[in-house]
């Protein structure tokens, strides 16, 4: 089956997949909130309160690039649709967790229906919307996560509050099933470019091993071992890189980063941008609850600061994007990002709440102006047949930039309060580890800034994204 042609089929695409784009990123954002309820109820130390968030990620960067591959071989609907059910399932195993571990487990299961999603969703529109219409229909697509991000601190502090951390848990069962419902009822078509073409299971082995290596690896930075690891994981990576060059059915082509220069550095660019940003939320989360005595509720509803911005600018972002070269616009996001995180290097106990705001909406704009003209240049860089694995690419760079993000902010925390509780007499050093972490983001965005530039043209002729050649 091929893409909808009708106007009513390319809507029907686009309000699916941005259902499951909104649904993915409310969870993180309200578990966010949830931390510290989720902390005191098990007793858990600052080090493993991380994994809470942490876990979901790294099981969604090492199985993103085979369910993209496998997306590109079988259907791009087909493992949406498995991905939503697996996200389901697990947010209801999740609510009644009776340990910290089993709800870790469960988040590793929820993050791996979360790849199937991450990697078919930007694809799926791709396939449907002509170039020409890419830019502002991917930033809807983004505006949809940064809506989820922005209703997610709000609604977890309500459901928090209230009715307790697992109801943030619960409410993405029926969230969940709307979306399957849809998806059965309404999403009609498959997009399958690469159907016939082989599976390179050797390849995925490397590659999820890989980057387990990496991740885990990032998660211990503080000790020998991990280093050790990490070492482990880049000679795995080198391994994958040498495998995917001699086998006839590479999960990843590997010539989308050696001859495509505006695929390899947009990737570069987001890997970079969500280093520096994503543990934002984390931290500011404890920041507003610990030092500032603010209740989930109220917490969140500072948080909502930045991705309500995101949300507003990023259809708007995408649109500019579609008529000015996109490293120009990304780039300029990414300074402004720069900007707002360096902001917060000046914070203390005493910082008044205009200015947590006023940083955070700066960076909020920034990162719309960043987000969906990168999505743009990287998805208007490709053929057609690589969408299922450059969507899945990029997803893996956000995801591991998320990863390395919580990591140096657990290895800030190791070298600053150690694996303790976080109590009245730790909040001295606690504001010390944030300061250190804001020093560190925002001159690794300021780094970014220049990959961004150096991206070169990404437009691609309107005939041959037609023909596909």
């Amino acid at each position: 089956m091929n893409k909808p042609d009708s106007t009513t089929g390319k809507t029907t695409a686009l309000i699916i997949t941005a259902m499951s784009a909104f649904l993915t990123p409310l969870s993180l954002a309200m578990v966010n909130i949830a931390l510290p309820s989720i902390g005191k109820e098990f007793s858990m130390d600052a080090i493993s309160l991380s994994w809470v968030a942490t876990a979901y990620i790294v099981a969604s960067a090492i199985f993103l690039v085979p369910f993209g591959r496998l997306a590109d071989i079988y259907g791009m609907k087909k493992v949406y649709f498995i991905g939503i059910c697996i996200f389901t399932l697990s947010s209801f195993f999740m609510g009644i967790a009776g340990t910290a571990t089993a709800l870790i487990v469960h988040r590793v299961i929820q993050g791996i229906g979360a790849a199937m999603l991450f990697g078919t969703g930007v694809a799926i529109l791709s396939h449907v919307f002509p170039i020409e219409e890419r830019g502002k229909v991917l930033g809807i697509n983004v505006a949809a996560v940064y809506l989820g991000l922005s209703f997610g601190p709000f609604i977890g502090g309500i459901l928090t509050q209230h009715l307790g951390w697992r109801s943030t848990f619960f409410v993405n069962v029926p969230l969940g099933l709307i979306i399957i419902i849809s998806t059965l009822w309404k999403l009609k078509g498959e997009w399958a470019d690469s159907r016939g073409e082989k599976f390179d299971v050797v390849g995925s082995l490397i590659y999820t091993t890989m980057i387990f290596a990496v991740m885990y690896g990032f998660s211990h930075l503080s000790s020998f071992s991990g280093v050790v690891i990490i070492v482990a994981g880049l000679a795995g990576a080198a391994l994958f890189v040498y495998w995917e060059g001699k086998t006839t059915a590479p999960i990843i082509n590997m010539k989308l980063f050696k001859s495509n220069r505006a695929f390899a550095l947009s990737n570069l660019a987001a890997l970079i941008n969500y280093s520096a940003t994503f543990a934002v939320g984390f931290l500011l989360s404890l920041y507003l609850q610990y030092i500032k005595g603010f209740g989930p509720q109220a917490a969140g509803l500072v948080l909502v600061s930045q991705p309500i911005m995101q949300a507003v600018f990023s259809p708007f972002a995408g649109r500019i994007s579609d008529r000015v070269e996109p490293r120009i616009v990304a780039s300029t996001g990414m300074a402004l990002s720069a900007l707002g995180l360096f902001l917060f290097v000046f914070i203390s106990n005493t910082t008044p709440l205009w200015f947590i705001i006023m940083s955070l909406a700066i960076l909020g704009f920034g990162f719309a102006f960043f987000s969906s003209p990168n999505v743009n240049a990287i998805m208007s860089s490709v053929e057609r047949r690589f969408y299922g694995i450059a969507s899945s690419v990029l997803a893996t760079m956000r995801l591991l930039g998320q990863t390395f993000s919580m990591s140096i902010v657990m290895l800030i925390f190791l070298l600053y309060i150690g694996r303790v509780e976080i109590l009245p007499a730790h909040y001295p050093y606690f504001l010390k580890s944030v300061r250190a972490a804001f020093i560190f983001f925002g001159t690794l965005c300021v780094a970014g800034v220049f990959a961004s530039l150096s991206r070169g043209k990404v437009r691609r002729d309107p005939e041959i994204e037609k023909t596909g050649r």
